[in-house]
């Protein structure tokens, strides 16, 4: 048995704002709750390699990882799979934006396996992959949108 997700969210906001604040992967643990920090390990081109360490969970483990990222503005689509697996056989995500008359459309898909000897299995995870995801998108919508409407109340300054 596999994995698989899908969550998604609308954002009342420009497309080209949620692109950019979703992609600042520097910024993630001001934008998403779990992430502790985020530590860029190379970059190259559209292709981020970076380590994501979580806040401590309930009985105080620290889990941290490599992913890699590769961002196609142009097509508004990301992809990003874990290096460093840890207890996954693989983790693959997507993430797609697309503008609609409500806002921007953002969604995620994960794909995955869990390794046999993993503490939880595929069932358990995607349980929590989707409890976590309506989380997480909740809040990074309501910031963008807190953001984009900071942005148009702001006064224009003559040039």
């Amino acid at each position: 048995m596999t994995g698989h997700t899908e969550n998604k969210v609308v954002i009342d906001a420009p497309i080209d704002l949620v692109w950019d604040v979703t992609n600042d992967i520097e910024n993630w643990p001001s934008l998403f709750s779990e992430y502790a920090s985020v530590d860029v390990l190379e970059r190259e081109n559209d292709r981020t390699l970076f380590r994501l360490t979580m806040h401590p969970d309930e009985n105080g483990t620290v889990w941290s990882w490599v992913s890699e990222r590769v961002v196609d503005r142009s097509a508004r689509t990301v992809r990003a799979r874990r290096v460093e697996t840890g207890p996954f056989q693989h983790m693959d995500i997507r993430w797609e934006y697309s503008e609609t008359p409500e806002g921007t459309l953002m969604h995620w898909t994960q794909d995955f396996a869990m390794k046999p000897d993993a503490p939880v299995d595929d069932t358990w995870m995607t349980d929590n992959i989707n409890r976590n995801s309506k989380i997480q998108m909740d809040l990074i919508r309501d910031k963008i949108e807190k953001r984009a409407r900071t942005r148009e109340s702001a006064p224009v300054t003559p040039r």
